[in-house]
């Protein structure tokens, strides 16, 4: 049953930019759910059957690789929308969605979506705008990975992450770090002793603590720059 009694945005950027009467017509539809570590929220040349606007968490969209594998094209927090291919048309899409780090979301059917995308024009920006700004984080990170050592793609991926989760704490392992780079373990190993020395981060099992955001930023290719500055400029 939809959650009617959401408040208005919450802390999802792209709901909080929307009128308050766009808003209230979406949120008959709105649901929150929570957002489980390791759930698929879309797999694979599967249908799309719900979009989803976290407000707490953080979701990889992956790209599905021979062997099993998978490698890491973009994430999605609270700046942004899980399945955007609905927006743009699509029902089924050759990427997963799969929650990295546990939160909540609001969820709407894709039906509701692009019905509520006819009769809001404000939305539709809205969604524009942000579909624009992930084609960035899509193709810069795609050259950082080719261009980029491991310890600055390594310090990106933790501030981006930092962005979207609004915490010092993030509950990730090496194996998963290791996963989203498409790197070896030993590299992002390595790559933790390195920051780790260098006073930027601690790493306990599970569990990364940023110590020092600002040696990050340092430390970090420009790539992460440039993507943060794109989304810095949509509104919420």
């Amino acid at each position: 049953m939809a959650n009617t009694k959401v408040a208005p945005g919450g802390t999802n950027r792209l709901l909080a930019a929307l009128p308050r009467r766009d808003y209230r017509k979406l949120a008959e539809d709105l649901e929150r759910v929570a957002l489980n570590h390791g759930e698929a929220l879309f797999e694979a040349g599967q249908r799309i059957r719900s979009v989803y606007f976290p407000d707490g968490g953080l979701v990889s969209i992956l790209v599905p690789l021979e062997a099993d594998k998978v490698t890491e094209v973009a994430v999605v927090g609270r700046e942004g929308m899980v399945g955007l291919p609905v927006f743009l048309g699509a029902d089924a899409h050759p990427h997963r969605a799969i929650v990295q780090a546990p939160g909540s979301a609001l969820r709407l059917p894709a039906e509701a979506l692009r019905a509520a995308v006819r009769s809001s024009p404000a939305l539709a920006k809205q969604l524009l705008r942000y579909a624009d700004a992930f084609l960035v984080q899509v193709s810069q990170s795609a050259v950082c990975n080719c261009l980029h050592s491991v310890p600055k793609r390594y310090c990106r991926w933790l501030l981006m992450a930092h962005d979207r989760l609004g915490t010092d704490r993030l509950p990730l392992t090496q194996k998963i770090l290791a996963l989203m780079l498409t790197v070896r373990l030993a590299s992002v190993s390595e790559a933790t002793g390195t920051l780790e020395r260098a006073g930027l981060i601690r790493y306990r099992r599970g569990e990364l603590h940023i110590l020092d955001r600002s040696g990050l930023e340092t430390a970090a290719c420009g790539c992460y720059r440039l993507i943060q500055d794109y989304y810095a400029h949509l509104p919420g």
